[in-house]
């Protein structure tokens, strides 16, 4: 539902953007801002169910962490997919477009693979720093990123498998050539695991206490240093 949901928001904003406006930058924010509002909706209310996992990088990242039995994995990426293509098509329904398609729409180059490593970079970093500092703070986080990401990334941040999977099962405005689709999740899971090293090494020392505020009132209450005794000249 949740991954069925996000994809059914950036498929239909995207049409809407498209037909509403023949001004490309327009269009795209106007596919940019419900994305991020729909993850912090879906985040806030299925986190409880699932942990909101949309995304099956993320599922990956989790798991390598030992966050996530991995026989898990595989009901949540096949959950993942299916729910995104059912995404795909119900955003078709509703704009009385063809409900299976395939996408024309070239997403191809180094540049773009770049773009979607540093993108699931960043929001693993926005997830599991989330989770460390201010767990209630992980929906806005989320989504806040995403919108930031829509542009200061070369591919409009895909940053997630099922959704690639997803979009390549849309000819409109989102969507992204099947051809297309393997490099970007290839690029996606390198990024998802090199933010579960970077980020886990960066806030999750071993030496380091649990509670950043335990360890902040055990040093408040150590006895400070007696101050030295000055001399008087002469």
């Amino acid at each position: 539902m949740g991954t069925g949901l996000l994809v059914c928001t950036v498929v239909g904003s995207g049409i809407m953007a498209e037909s509403l406006t023949g001004d490309t930058a327009l269009a795209l924010l106007g596919n940019t801002l419900p994305t991020g509002a729909i993850l912090v909706v879906l985040i806030t209310i299925l986190g409880p169910v699932s942990g909101a996992q949309f995304n099956p990088a993320v599922t990956l990242a989790l798991a390598l962490r030992r966050a996530l039995p991995w026989r898990e994995v595989a009901p949540y990426v096949c959950a993942q997919i299916g729910g995104g293509l059912l995404g795909s098509e119900l955003a078709h329904g509703m704009f009385d477009l063809s409900l299976v398609q395939v996408s024309t729409h070239v997403r191809t180059g180094s540049g773009q693979w770049l773009a979607e490593l540093v993108a699931t970079f960043g929001l693993m970093a926005a997830i599991l720093g989330g989770l460390r500092f201010r767990s209630d703070a992980v929906p806005w986080l989320v989504g806040l990123y995403i919108t930031a990401a829509y542009w200061f990334t070369a591919s409009t941040s895909f940053a997630n498998p099922a959704v690639a999977i997803a979009r390549a099962a849309t000819d409109t405005f989102s969507g992204i050539r099947p051809v297309d689709v393997p490099p970007f999740i290839l690029a996606q899971l390198a990024g998802a695991a090199l933010a579960s090293a970077v980020i886990g090494w960066l806030l999750y020392p071993a030496e380091r206490s649990p509670d950043p505020l335990r360890w902040r009132l055990r040093r408040r209450n150590r006895r400070p240093a007696r101050p030295m005794r000055r001399i008087a000249p002469g």
